[in-house]
């Protein structure tokens, strides 16, 4: 009797212990509110729940258009850049490479890459700096388009800048912000996109999505 009875405290140990585990591994959900209010277009300040990133249209570096279809059931990361900047930018394609070699194997997780300056990134620039940066077609969709759209995009789906605009020919903007999404369309993580530690901690954060 004592041996089952030991038994079975160990049992109820170990499933307490898998699931106080699972507890501290469970990645939060971001809603609008979740943000410093100044990442937020005003319009959606007081969102507190249900946020998820909105449809898309672009053009990547083959010429293909891409949609939300092409991520469906995917966790991916996000990013906006341009191919010309000379500062935050080549640390970030760097760092989304090793994130796309890192992930290789996993056809869960893919990568996705907006263009600031969509007007000078047409997709013969796109398709040179993605040669040039090792960028796994099936993985990575660098990618071009409406600059509005994308500028939209970036302040009411991803949250990825500061600063408010109109996507208009003066508006400009300069993140390194990585974003994470998950399956459901979900921000799940915000990292910089330059940090080493930073990459590290986006890195754990994709295995437990993906456990």
């Amino acid at each position: 009797m004592r041996l089952n009875i030991s038994h079975s405290i160990f049992i109820v140990f170990a499933i307490c212990c898998v699931f106080s585990c699972n507890q501290i591994k469970e990645l939060p959900v971001y809603n609008p509110s979740d943000f410093n209010p100044e990442l937020v277009d005003v319009s959606l300040h007081n969102t507190n729940k249900n946020h998820t990133v909105g449809d898309f249209e672009l053009i990547n570096q083959n010429g293909d258009t891409i949609t939300q279809d092409h991520y469906k059931d995917k966790i991916y990361v996000v990013d906006f850049f341009f191919t010309s900047c000379p500062t935050i930018c080549p640390i970030m394609t760097t760092n989304m490479a090793e994130l796309q070699n890192e992930f290789l194997k996993n056809e869960d997780i893919m990568f996705l890459s907006l263009s600031v300056t969509p007007a000078i990134d047409s997709i013969s620039v796109l398709k040179k700096y993605a040669k040039e940066n090792d960028v796994i077609d099936s993985k990575w969709n660098i990618t071009t388009g409406n600059k509005k759209h994308i500028y939209e995009l970036a302040r009411k789906s991803y949250f990825a800048v500061v600063e408010q605009g109109d996507g208009g020919l003066q508006d400009f903007i300069h993140t390194p912000n990585f974003i994470l999404v998950d399956k459901k369309k979900q921000i799940r993580g915000m990292y910089d996109g330059t940090n080493d530690k930073e990459i590290e901690r986006l890195v754990n954060d994709m295995r437990i999505l993906t456990n």
